[in-house]
């Protein structure tokens, strides 16, 4: 039986397999998974499991840009993995910019620039690092550019339904909080909704990425201690002119309430 990554010595976790440096929760018992679902399920996560590890060790700083990966065959032996799940990571991590393979020179990192910052996965596993202020600054920007005009767009266009939807989960966000799982669901559903609502099909294709820099700024400002200061009034205004087609009031309360999140946040940085 193949043992798992987070279970290999630490004598084993060496320079060429810099991947292993934390032990990466994804594989928290796939050893049972191993035993009672066979080898090929186990090496299907895996290669999941895998990219991510190495995307985050590569957001961190552990891999630089421009170093070159351990090579397929080194890094299956020392990790204990089939060589095509390890080739399945790189795939995953080159479709998202942040590798490159050639022939002869190997796996190399890419330059920042060229990594899909906004693929909802990496932006998941930037805040698995300490993402700096800057990085937190230039998403409340991107939100800034986009979400005010989408309210603004929603106010004109939207359906019925979509106002009930709104409604919905603004609900669920008075009831349950933005503490809690719930609540941060029901806040995802309202800023997808509004999105939806624009009827916009290039802005809606952006809505994945706007919504998880939604999710991964609330959990951030979070995460020390209980959010200071209620955001749901700041939703109930954009829902109320969004509600009744106020185009330029919804613009408005829009930038309002994600320049109030953006002060919530440094708030954490500086407490």
């Amino acid at each position: 039986m193949r043992k798992p990554i987070s279970n290999m010595p630490q004598d084993e976790r060496s320079t060429g397999s810099r991947l292993k440096i934390s032990s990466p929760r994804p594989l928290r018992g796939e050893a049972h998974n191993l035993a009672t679902h066979g080898h090929t399920m186990y090496q299907g996560r895996l290669h999941g499991a895998l990219a991510h590890r190495l995307g985050v060790d590569i957001l961190r700083g552990t891999f630089k840009s421009g170093e070159i990966l351990p090579n397929e065959i080194e890094s299956s032996s020392k990790l204990d993995i089939s060589r095509s799940a390890y080739r399945e990571a790189i795939r995953i991590l080159a479709a998202k910019g942040m590798v490159e393979s050639r022939p002869k020179t190997g796996t190399r990192v890419t330059e920042r620039e060229r990594w899909n910052l906004l693929d909802p996965e990496v932006l998941g596993w930037m805040f698995e690092t300490e993402p700096s202020q800057d990085f937190i600054k230039a998403l409340f920007e991107l939100r800034l550019i986009t979400e005010p005009a989408a309210a603004e767009l929603a106010a004109i266009r939207r359906t019925d339904e979509q106002v009930e939807t709104m409604r919905a989960a603004l609900e669920i966000m008075k009831r349950d909080t933005l503490q809690t799982e719930t609540g941060r669901r029901a806040d995802l559903e309202f800023h997808h909704a509004l999105i939806q609502a624009t009827g916009n099909e290039a802005l809606a294709s952006l809505s994945s990425s706007i919504e998880a820099a939604v999710s991964w700024t609330t959990r951030y400002k979070a995460r020390r201690n209980a959010l200071t200061r209620d955001p749901v009034p700041d939703h109930e205004r954009v829902f109320e002119a969004i509600e009744r087609r106020d185009a330029g009031g919804a613009r408005w309360c829009m930038e309002s309430l994600i320049r109030m999140a953006h002060e919530d946040t440094q708030k954490t940085f500086h407490p």
